[in-house]
């Protein structure tokens, strides 16, 4: 491993009003902030504007917008996205960030944390790997789940029993720093597409 600390943005994805996003995003990004080798960055998408549709015109809102995002996760050699299960699939405003993205997902590696009722927000990650696949992102197996996630964090956002979580969170952060070093050098040898 290099001695450059990898780059990881965690994506905030919810952007409803009342949202348990935050609390489950400030949980992994203070795991993933002791690890020496990860430099972490949190992007939280209730702070951003991004249009829904990419039909609408790339105009100066628009540019503004994705000129706030865009390089953060170009810079990124690695992404955990923190996703709740709506309707059996993933937020629009994540589906908004992605498709505006091509290049930065490219030969990187992508985790998740997702939460929700009894699914856990596991069907939202199933449908995110596909999409991931398609703008050549490598997922990793391990998924952090929270079933019935309110019951499982108190009022301050510590978790009432933190000792599986936390080691999934160990886990999914272990095969993200591997695939993420292993991307990042082969990066560097060849430039991903050529």
């Amino acid at each position: 491993m290099s001695g450059t600390p990898l780059r990881l943005t965690v994506i905030n994805s919810s952007v409803r009003e009342g949202r348990f996003g935050p609390t489950v995003a400030n949980w992994i990004t203070s795991i993933a902030k002791e690890r020496e080798e990860l430099h972490v960055h949190l992007l939280d998408l209730a702070e951003h504007e991004l249009p829904h549709s990419l039909s609408q015109s790339p105009g100066a809102e628009v540019a503004a917008e994705l000129a706030k995002v865009s390089p953060g996760l170009a810079e990124a050699d690695a992404f955990v996205v923190v996703t709740p299960e709506y309707n059996h699939s993933f937020p629009s405003s994540l589906k908004s960030l992605i498709d505006w993205h091509n290049t930065q997902w490219q030969a990187k590696p992508v985790g998740f944390v997702s939460y929700g009722g009894l699914a856990g927000g596991l069907r939202a990650v199933e449908q995110l790997r596909p999409v991931f696949a398609e703008l050549h992102a490598v997922t990793v197996r391990d998924v952090v789940s929270f079933h019935n996630c309110w019951e499982q964090f108190d009022e301050t956002g510590a978790l009432k029993e933190p000792q599986a979580a936390t080691a999934a969170a160990e886990t999914l952060l272990d095969q993200l720093v591997w695939w993420g070093n292993a991307l990042s050098e082969a990066r560097t040898r060849t430039p991903y597409g050529t």
